[in-house]
């Protein structure tokens, strides 16, 4: 089987990175399902000077683009790609631009669309900006035509894989319990309802890493990721603000970059929380990091998966988040996390001080949620594995 993702993460070309190491495995997989005949390409945008390569069944095709450009570049490369190495399947990474281009680059051959959706884009809080029990977050509005494209992209794929049931119960309250029979004519789309296959979450919990020195407070919270609109850091600033009144040891390190990171700086400091927030941008330690943090917490306004949620919990830390992800499908609230709803800084700063007081809800929590995210991992199984069983389906 011959298989062309269409991708939207550049550190594919980065050989030493998590996500080329994943890439890999699924070429592996792929390569083993005709006696090592198959092969995985990948298309997608990359930093200047990558360059065309090869590893064994993975073969990689950088290019380099405008935004405005991103989906003709990526189309036109994909449909070269099809054409010369006879791919059967063309899975694109997100049901939007990268979707929207292995669609178009599919017509009028005989590969068949797959498309993978990482992003509970049918969330409300996908394109709303707050409430009044929250500061108001500066969503993109290219989120209202991400919507429009999927609706365009999915019911004519052949195959689509969720990361999560609660993507695939949105999917199908939209578009039915086939979504794919939309336009099932035009397209030949056959396949009754999503594949859910989690993200894939490395099992062994590293070494504990020191946070580093803040003689300003002594509790802290740590929250790891993006800072992107979608992960709401501000609500987390506003809930700090909140609870340090009474609770002057409690402290935020925040790990990650992103164009938000100015925006939240100043944020911050207009709550005089300047010298009760850290921000230690990116870290290859991250999750090391979290082994030494009070608690774990994320505000987000929605997930697909929510991989630094099991992260958390296999790093032994308390964990308060939103009602997103696999929150409720894996980690039950008041069981293994504290859940609390989306842009409820009041919430947030309840939870905190909860964990604060509360010793043994602090050490209860950790046991639990490790325990259910080892049980998890250990159920989905072999992630590539089953990601190339999903795509050899199609070509059945």
């Amino acid at each position: 089987m011959k298989v062309l993702f269409v991708s939207n993460d550049p550190t594919i070309f980065d050989a030493n990175s998590a996500t080329r190491a994943r890439m890999r495995s699924y070429a592996a997989e792929i390569g083993s399902l005709r006696h090592g005949g198959g092969e995985l390409h990948i298309v997608s945008l990359a930093p200047q000077g990558a360059v065309e390569g090869q590893e064994g069944a993975l073969f990689l095709h950088p290019i380099q683009a405008l935004k405005l450009f991103r989906v003709y570049a990526l189309r036109r490369v994909a449909r070269e790609i099809i054409l010369a190495h006879g791919i059967e399947v063309v899975s694109g990474q997100d049901p939007f631009e990268h979707g929207l281009a292995a669609l178009q680059a599919t017509e009028g051959t005989s590969a068949k669309l797959h498309i993978q959706v990482h992003t509970d884009f049918l969330s409300p809080w996908f394109v709303r900006r707050g409430n009044w029990r929250s500061p108001q977050v500066r969503m993109p509005f290219l989120n209202r035509m991400r919507c429009r494209i999927a609706d365009r992209v999915l019911p004519r794929a052949h195959g689509i894989r969720v990361v999560s049931e609660r993507i695939k119960e949105s999917l199908i309250a939209r578009y039915g319990s086939r979504p794919s029979e939309i336009g099932a004519q035009s397209h030949g789309a056959c396949i009754s309802e999503p594949t859910v296959i989690p993200v894939m979450v490395d099992a062994n919990a590293p070494e504990p890493a020191r946070l580093p020195a803040h003689p300003a407070f002594t509790f802290s919270l740590i929250a790891v990721g993006r800072l992107e609109p979608e992960k709401r850091i501000e609500d987390i600033l506003a809930a700090l603000s909140l609870v340090r009144s009474h609770y002057p040891m409690v402290g935020l390190v925040i790990v990650g970059e992103g164009r938000e990171r100015k925006g939240l700086e100043r944020f911050a400091r207009s709550l005089e929380l300047a010298d009760k927030v850290i921000f230690l941008g990116n870290r290859p330690d991250a999750r090391a990091l979290m082994t030494s943090a009070n608690a774990f917490i994320q505000a987000s306004a929605y997930e697909g998966y929510g991989r630094t949620l099991v992260e958390a919990a296999l790093a032994k830390v308390p964990i308060i988040t939103t009602d997103v992800g696999i929150v409720g499908e894996v980690f039950r609230g008041f069981h293994d996390v504290l859940s609390v709803p989306v842009a409820d800084p009041t919430a947030l700063s309840l939870a905190i001080v909860g964990l604060i007081e509360d010793n043994t809800a602090r050490r209860d929590l950790a046991l639990h949620a490790e325990e259910t995210a080892r049980t998890h991992l250990t159920a989905v199984g072999d992630i590539p594995a089953r990601i190339a069983e999903d795509l050899a389906r199609l070509v059945a």
